[in-house]
């Protein structure tokens, strides 16, 4: 265990700091890095034998924390976003791939997605332009700040670099929620910034993915899943002015996807809308 601990936070140090919120610093790092076994030049990165970039989370240890505390938490929310992401990717939801855990040291290594957040390109702005504020509770950790790799063009539509229409574009949106909420998995703080789309160049070519699992977990409730739902249209309302159409066509496809526990979830998604508006209202 003692090697693997080292091993962890040595991939950490090699890596490339990207961001850092409260609960995590985020990185850019190579599986196996460094020159291969017969000495030689370590391969270009275009190389298909080249090491993987993968995106490193590291739960870092909190001085302010009682230290059994400290470690109990860093090991949980590790080992549960890891937990969230298995059981997605066994459900055919698009996500990340898992690269390594070491829940003991708070590291997480999952897959570099090679691509710009939905934010982005529904022009929302790029992605590191505001710093990320995050509290014990609510602790995304920002994983889109170190996987949009691509330049964007001049071009005022994004979007057309990509070969898709912002329908297209909600329509995967849609669907992949919904693959997600038939697995019983709750994202807890979907945004336009924790969706990618690959690039279409991407070596598993153009695709919508889900990021950042910090906050989610495992439920089978309508109101958990309607709660998710209203959470990406605030999102959505706050970040895209006039988005009504595109969270339209967001649920449109999740509809389609979800089928028969569409009705029951859409009920409860007005209701959680209506507590929200009279909260709104209250203060």
């Amino acid at each position: 265990m003692a090697t693997e601990t080292k091993a962890s936070l040595k991939l950490v140090e090699c890596a490339e700091k990207i961001s850092q919120g409260a609960e995590a610093k985020i990185y850019r790092g190579q599986l196996h890095p460094g020159p291969s076994a017969d000495g030689s030049s370590p391969p270009s990165e275009g190389d298909e034998n080249a090491p993987e970039s993968i995106l490193i989370k590291h739960r870092f240890h909190k001085q302010y924390r009682h230290p059994t505390l400290d470690n109990s938490l860093t090991k949980s929310r590790v080992a549960g976003e890891a937990r969230a992401l298995i059981k997605c990717l066994r459900s055919g939801v698009n996500v990340p791939g898992i690269r390594m855990v070491d829940a003991a040291e708070g590291v997480l290594g999952i897959e570099w997605i090679d691509g710009k957040s939905v934010r982005f390109l529904l022009g929302g702005g790029a992605e590191g332009e505001e710093s990320i504020e995050e509290d014990e509770d609510e602790d995304g950790d920002g994983d889109d700040a170190g996987e949009e790799t691509l330049q964007a063009d001049d071009d005022d539509d994004p979007l057309r670099e990509y070969g898709i229409s912002q329908d297209a574009l909600m329509a995967l949106i849609g669907t992949e929620i919904a693959k997600m909420h038939q697995a019983d998995i709750v994202h807890g703080d979907l945004t336009t910034s924790n969706m990618m789309l690959r690039h279409p160049s991407s070596r598993k070519g153009r695709q919508l993915v889900l990021i950042d699992f910090g906050l989610a977990y495992t439920s089978t409730l309508v109101e958990d899943k309607a709660v998710d739902l209203y959470v990406l249209e605030r999102a959505f309302s706050s970040t895209h002015p006039a988005s009504e159409p595109l969270f339209a066509g967001v649920l449109s496809a999740y509809e389609t996807t979800m089928g028969k526990a569409w009705p029951a979830i859409s009920r409860r998604l007005d209701d959680v809308r209506l507590r929200g508006r009279k909260r709104s209202m209250v203060g």
